[in-house]
């Protein structure tokens, strides 16, 4: 029986021995384990914070891209418009008894101008040539105007700011 008390005693030793050789195992594991969860919460952090910074360099690149976008817009919609407005002017020309009719048509072309005023539109002046808003179409003799003067202007153009929506065709003193 002392024996078995002896080896049992000797066993116990043996655990107890190897139990602080498993806790330092287990600890550095832990360790190991801990370092490596700082280091994906770190790697995870750093993706996070990339990813706001790319959003938010594409919410500010569309806003600019929209910004920029829509003077082309607006200016190719008014010149779907432009004929509208010249079958207007056409109209006001015209001979026409009746004043109310006159009157009706009037009201919509100066309502239509005033839209186009809110939008930034304006008519290309029309008394020295430049070629950059005006298209001559046509080269007269006049003593009445000076050489590169419009003499005729046989269609109004339009711009916004510096953009063009039409050039105005026109005649042009030699």
């Amino acid at each position: 029986m002392s024996e078995k008390k002896d080896e049992e005693i000797l066993e116990e030793e043996t655990v107890k021995e190897a139990e602080p050789a498993e806790e330092t195992e287990t600890a550095d594991t832990a360790e190991e384990k801990a370092d490596s969860k700082d280091a994906e919460i770190a790697s995870l952090k750093d993706q996070l914070m990339r990813n706001m910074a790319e959003y938010d360099n594409y919410r500010k690149r569309t806003a600019k891209e929209k910004t920029e976008m829509m003077p082309d817009i607006t200016a190719r919609v008014v010149g779907e418009f432009l004929p509208v407005l010249d079958n207007l002017e056409r109209a006001l020309a015209a001979d026409c008894s009746d004043e109310g009719y006159k009157k009706g048509v009037q009201m919509i072309y100066d309502s239509f101008n005033e839209t186009l005023e809110k939008l930034g539109v304006e008519k290309v002046p029309t008394e020295d040539f430049d070629p950059s808003m005006h298209q001559a179409v046509q080269q007269v003799q006049s003593d009445d105007h000076e050489s590169g003067k419009i003499v005729t202007v046989f269609q109004n153009g339009y711009r916004i700011g510096t953009k063009v929506l039409r050039f105005a065709m026109v005649s042009v003193a030699q």
